[in-house]
């Protein structure tokens, strides 16, 4: 059995205690925007599985990897490989989307708590000036948050995850996930709304934990934002063009919202001459105290790389050797694929 690795730096050794003695584990570190480019014929062929390490770069043409029978996102988002033609071929791709579930939840909570708590006012300017700089009145966005409005888009591991952290705060909650039957709200004690706009409407923090599609794409952009509460937070965990940055920039210069802390952003590093990023690295008034960008760092602990590690080879060698698929992302492609496949 062979497993490719492809745009990931880890030495094969991490994960060679993973796998059985029949395993052959092959590590091709990236990025590579198209594998057929750099791999050879014979090497495409020889897999069996191919583990994608990047949120960012795909697979390329499904064509050189004509043996491969399971195709596994090393991670959550799965927006960059092409579930269909890997469906259409019956090959099923698969995520790992529970190694960083406490993690991200925890990111999202200490980002909010930067804001309504002011620490990453606080201790910047103590750090600057202990004497100037001891001022309890500089963080512009404090809040009590026991009985505020704890939004949550996609309430899914993470987003659940969040909510209930929140609730220990003393928060209501309130969700928009249009993918959930009805009754969750029931089961959760949560305020169901049918819009993001009446969700924003509502909320005193939203916190954004929903995949990468084209409905999502830009959710908080500007129709939305023109409907969010004045002293609104948006925070975002998740993927980077969930929010539209140019029309978050534009609602807080005119402070239609509060503030915005990010984890994610739509090009990472950032884009230095991006209007919001820039803003940043000047500071002008409006912004200070009211922006907080981590570099891409909620799913981050050495436990959840462990996991990472582990769970990824678990899914291929779960379906490779016993035949169980877990977490597959393609399903509706692969079903199609199967259907088409002949006798």
């Amino acid at each position: 059995m062979h497993i490719l690795f492809l745009n990931h730096a880890n030495p094969e050794d991490v994960y060679s205690r993973f796998a059985d003695a029949d395993t052959r584990i092959e590590i091709r570190p990236g990025p590579i925007a198209d594998p057929s480019d750099v791999l050879s014929p014979e090497t495409c062929r020889a897999a069996d599985a191919i583990v994608n390490g990047s949120a960012v770069h795909d697979l390329g043409p499904v064509g050189p990897f004509s043996n491969c029978r399971i195709v596994v996102r090393m991670g959550v988002g799965y927006d960059n490989l092409d579930l269909a033609a890997w469906g259409a071929r019956g090959v099923p791709v698969c995520n790992v989307p529970d190694y960083g579930t406490s993690e991200v939840a925890d990111h999202a909570i200490a980002l909010m708590l930067s804001l309504a708590r002011g620490t990453s006012t606080y201790i910047p300017a103590i750090e600057a000036d202990p004497v100037g700089g001891w001022k309890w009145g500089a963080a512009p966005l404090v809040r009590r948050l026991r009985g505020a409005v704890f939004g949550v888009i996609g309430l899914g591991r993470i987003g659940l995850s969040a909510a209930f952290r929140a609730r220990s705060f003393g928060m209501e909650i309130a969700f928009y996930d249009p993918y959930l039957p009805n009754g969750v709200e029931l089961a959760v004690g949560a305020r169901r709304v049918h819009s993001a706009g009446d969700l924003v409407a509502i909320s005193d923090v939203v916190s954004l934990h929903a995949p990468l599609t084209d409905e999502t794409r830009g959710i908080i952009g500007r129709e939305t934002l023109a409907r969010a509460k004045p002293d609104l937070i948006v925070v975002n965990t998740a993927r980077g063009p969930l929010v539209d940055l140019d029309a978050l920039y534009d609602a807080l210069q005119q402070r239609r919202i509060g503030g915005a802390a990010l984890d994610v952003l739509p090009q990472e590093p950032p884009d230095p001459s991006q209007k919001l990023i820039r803003a940043l690295h000047e500071q002008p008034d409006f912004l200070r105290g009211r922006l907080v960008i981590t570099p891409h760092a909620a799913f981050y602990s050495p436990a959840a790389i462990e996991d990472i590690r582990r769970k990824t080879v678990e899914v291929v060698l779960h379906y490779l050797r016993d035949g169980r698929l877990t977490n597959c992302v393609n399903s509706e492609f692969l079903r199609r694929g199967l259907a088409g496949s002949p006798a």
